[in-house]
């Protein structure tokens, strides 16, 4: 009897075999990946589960040509030695592994899926980048703990994936150690890897990275969670916003959303704090209103789109359909979306990340 490659699927995933890691260290939000695309094939077309599955209405025949568009733009961006950036944000691990998310939120992986070479070359340039230390950097002017928040985040979600992958592995657990070791006294993280000061910003990017690294099997002790959901508590002001350290400071709306997801991806679901942080994103950066989300706007985004996506509900189906909208009208004729502070591929792979959180692909979305 020929079995067709859907019945095959189907069955798997009846079986209930997942591509993630069987045995755990912690309790993460059960989840299921979807199969990722082989050369040539389109993921949409893919058989998905229930939890990869984007609900009606989320997705468009718009959304999934400005992806593919944007797409190809990012693979015409990438340097010879796999990375990405360019001009003093060149040769950067932060942008690379947002740049390799890009590409495995439409379900590309390692050697599979239409951009799957361009994961294995982004993934090449983090792992030669990762040093004794355990710190992930290459040559960068600016802090390096943003970078190795987005690589570590990076790594995580690969090997979530993949946990066969040893050197993967190896990167990721002294990744998620220096994490742990260079948290300092109020429970944050700053630009370099040293437990001195801290900045919500920077605090995000740890956060995110551990709860991806968690999901997929290594060990993140409690206690350096629980702090960093005090040092976030911390930063929240009266109005519900969030401010960019500890100490007195006004609130801003890209700052508020990292601090409303560092809650949600620390485990904190139910909270007031969660819940004032999101009337304040509401009143204040919905996509469309007059002057709403403009500074800092690929960057607030990334996060605000991830924080209504947890929050699910009304939230969600208010944002959803607003920042998928602008977003699609802000892309440049080439496929790309453009920040000139930055660069065109750092930009580009957050706006993909936003557009492709309804395929649900990365374990980092899947609830």
């Amino acid at each position: 009897m020929k079995v067709t490659c859907r019945q095959a699927i189907a069955v798997l995933l009846a079986l209930g075999i997942c591509l993630t890691a069987a045995a755990q260290e912690a309790d993460p939000p059960p989840g299921e990946s979807a199969p990722p695309a082989t050369a040539g094939e389109s993921t949409r077309d893919v058989d998905t589960s229930a939890q990869n599955k984007p609900l009606a209405g989320e997705m468009n025949e718009d959304l999934h040509r400005a992806v593919e568009r944007g797409l190809s733009y990012l693979k015409s961006q990438q340097n010879a030695d796999g990375s990405f950036g360019r001009g003093q944000y060149g040769r950067h691990v932060g942008i690379t592994a947002l740049c390799g998310l890009a590409f495995m939120s439409d379900g590309n992986l390692p050697g599979r899926g239409p951009y799957g070479d361009q994961v294995s070359e982004a993934l090449r340039f983090v792992l030669d980048h990762a040093t004794d230390s355990g710190l992930l950097a290459a040559e960068t002017p600016h802090g390096p703990m943003y970078g190795h928040g987005f690589a570590t985040l990076f790594l995580g979600e690969i090997y979530g994936m993949n946990p066969d992958d040893k050197r993967v592995r190896e990167a990721l657990v002294k990744a998620v150690e220096l994490i742990i070791h260079t948290q300092n006294e109020e429970g944050g993280w700053r630009y370099n890897p040293v437990p001195y000061d801290a900045d919500i910003s920077v605090t995000i990017c740890q956060i995110m990275a551990l709860r991806s690294a968690r999901n997929a099997g290594i060990k993140v002790p409690k206690e350096t969670i629980d702090r960093a959901v005090q040092y976030v508590r911390n930063c929240q002001n009266e109005d519900g916003g969030f401010r960019y350290m500890g100490r007195v400071g006004a609130s801003a709306w890209p700052r508020t959303a990292a601090g409303v997801a560092s809650l949600f991806y620390a485990g904190v679901y139910e909270d007031e704090a969660i819940d004032k942080g999101l009337d304040y994103l509401m009143d204040s950066a919905l996509p469309g209103r007059a002057g709403a989300g403009q500074i800092h706007y690929y960057y607030g985004h990334y996060y605000a789109v991830q924080a209504m996506y947890l929050a699910g509900g009304q939230r969600w189906e208010t944002w959803w359909p607003a920042i998928r909208d602008e977003l699609l009208a802000k892309q440049a004729t080439g496929g790309a979306w453009l920040d000139s502070a930055v660069g065109g591929a750092y930009s580009s792979a957050m706006s993909l990340i936003i557009l492709q959180v309804p395929k649900r692909y990365l374990p980092i979305f899947q609830k």
